[in-house]
Formats: structure tokens, C-alpha cells, sequence
């Protein structure tokens, strides 16, 4: 099985391609974040975003039950054991976490304890034991996503040498707006610095990993799915499918994003709802990524306000 996983920043629609390519008959598509990060990492990021979203470390020695407890998971294991809880209750998945556990710990038991390994078993075990979920019998690849996943990039290519991260950029204006609708949002700083630096890395990967690192722009989904990703299936060596016209969950068309994310109808001019104030300042801050993302070729050499796109 191919290994495709998706990263994106905060409110940059990683959760809308996702719901995208949930129809596609030849992936195995996971239901919710594949928050895969184990707490265990300790660098120079750790203080910059949640541990779950990071590629996950893990012990040279431990056993495979020790091993499916340290993946955080939240969203599929907050649904299997507190339904009642989660965002996703009314979802419709049918699993029993007992027997993901099994499949996971038969799939690595006679295995090498290696990071490759135990992410694989991790895929395997969900889609396994996933109950009810629509196969089409074609399926060759697994699809993933973990927000800013970006920022492991080199972790996740030492693991899968054939893998491919597909990586979502919205624009800053329209993501923070969003961003400031959670019930603790990041200042608009944290929010442009970080926006920045997963972006750059993005950019950087882009020449670094040629073919297997793809970059797409949430406005460029919301005007034409088709025309966004089909290049990109294409290069991952898949077929387009007109199933990827339209976000869905297990197969079934979804009317709004929500649940899933908080992104709604694409690529909308959420920036709009900022002052001009805010604008002004995100434009300061990130101009100089906007630059290289939205105006590719402009004279870099001056600097000037970046608007929010068409």
C-alpha cells in the first residue's frame, strides 16, 4: 500500500481536500485527523504546535500494545470510546476499538519494531476494522491527514521513500478570520509566524522532494476540484475520478464540511470579516511567503501590502 498523507496549516482546508478524496475508489481514506503524534518528541517545535499532530517517535524497545497506546488519535478514539462527546457522533462509523487493537498488535507482532512498521499497522488496523466501510476492491493506497505534518516532512520520506504528503495552503487573511472564531484562538502573530514557517518548509520540500511533495491552494479546490487535484493524482501515478468532485465520508456525499472542519464552502473570502487593520498587519507578516505562493515572479526586491485573493 502506497502511504499518502495530508498536512496544512490550522484552518487552511487540510480537512476539506481530505473529505475530497474520500471517494476516490483506490484509497483507503481515514475517517478523522490521523493524529498519529506520540508525545515522545522533543525539539526545537515541540513548543510550537500540539505533539498529536507531530510524525510520531517512538521507544526502540516496546511491545505492540505499548506501542498503539502512545498514538494519540484523539478524534477516532474520543468517538469509539466517549461517543457521546464527539463532533462526529451522528458520522455513522462502525469499529470496536478491541478489535482495531488486535488487528494492530497481529500486524506488528512478527514485525521489526521500526517507525515504518507501526504507522502501517496503525493504517491497516483502522481500515480493518472498520466494519462498515465502503471498498470498491480497488483500493491501493492509504490516505492520512495530521495538520501541520509539514513540519516532519523529512521524517516522513526516511519512512516512506514512497510515500506522498499533499500539502494545503489558504490564504493567511482568510485562515486567522477563521482561526479567531475558536473558542482560544492564536494571536494573529502566532498565528502569521507559524503560518510562515510551515509554508516556507513547504516550499522548500517542493524542490527537495520533486514528485512525491505536491502543493495545493484552497482556492484553486473551491473554483475547480478537478482542475486542483488531477495533476496531482496524475503524479502520484492514480486516475482522476469524478467521485473527487464533491467532499464525502465513507463513500456518502457530504452537503457541508462541518464536522470535519471548520473551513465552510471552500475557499470563502473569510478575510473579508478582519479589519483593515488586520490586514494590514497578517500583509506585513507574511507577505513575503504570499509573494512566492499567490504572485509567483514578482519583484521581491520591494515590498508592498498583499490583499486578500479573488
Amino acid at each position: 500500500m502506497t502511504v499518502i498523507m495530508l498536512s496544512a496549516m490550522f484552518e487552511n482546508g487540510g480537512n476539506t481536500v481530505h473529505r475530497f478524496l474520500d471517494g476516490h475508489p483506490e484509497f483507503f481514506v481515514y475517517p478523522f485527523e490521523s493524529q498519529m503524534g506520540t508525545g515522545l518528541a522533543n525539539d526545537y517545535l515541540a513548543s510550537m504546535v500540539p505533539p498529536r499532530y507531530r510524525w510520531p517517535e517512538l521507544p526502540l524497545a516496546g511491545s505492540p500494545e505499548q506501542y498503539y497506546d502512545l498514538f494519540a488519535d484523539e478524534e477516532l478514539r474520543t468517538y469509539l470510546r466517549t461517543r457521546w462527546r464527539s463532533k462526529f457522533r451522528d458520522c455513522g462509523l462502525d469499529m470496536d476499538e478491541g478489535e482495531r487493537r488486535r488487528a494492530f498488535v497481529t500486524y506488528l507482532e512478527d514485525r521489526p519494531r521500526t517507525r515504518r512498521n507501526a504507522v502501517l499497522g496503525f493504517l491497516e488496523s483502522a481500515f480493518s476494522s472498520w466494519r462498515n466501510l465502503a471498498r470498491s476492491g480497488r483500493e491501493r493506497a492509504f490516505v492520512g491527514f495530521s495538520p501541520v505534518l509539514v513540519l516532519d516532512v523529512d521524517k516522513f520520506f526516511a519512512d516512506f521513500p514512497d510515500g506522498h504528503m499533499i500539502h494545503v495552503v489558504r490564504h493567511p487573511s482568510s485562515a486567522f478570520a477563521d482561526t479567531k472564531k475558536r473558542p482560544f484562538p492564536w494571536s494573529a502573530e502566532r498565528y502569521a509566524w507559524t503560518w510562515n514557517y510551515c509554508q516556507h518548509v513547504a516550499l522548500v520540500a517542493q524542490g527537495r522532494y520533486d514528485g512525491r511533495f505536491h502543493l495545493v491552494r484552497l482556492e484553486d479546490l473551491a473554483a475547480d476540484p478537478e482542475a486542483a487535484l488531477r495533476p496531482i493524482l496524475q503524479r502520484m501515478g492514480f486516475e482522476w475520478s469524478d467521485r473527487c468532485n464533491a467532499p464525502s465520508f465513507n463513500g456518502h456525499v457530504l452537503t457541508e464540511i462541518p464536522p470535519w472542519g471548520v473551513v465552510q464552502g471552500g475557499a470563502r473570502n473569510a478575510g473579508a470579516e478582519l479589519s483593515p487593520g488586520e490586514r494590514d498587519d497578517l500583509a506585513a507578516m507574511t507577505g513575503l511567503i504570499c509573494d512566492l505562493i499567490y504572485q509567483p515572479g514578482v519583484d521581491r526586491t520591494r515590498r508592498s501590502g498583499v490583499g486578500v485573493p479573488r
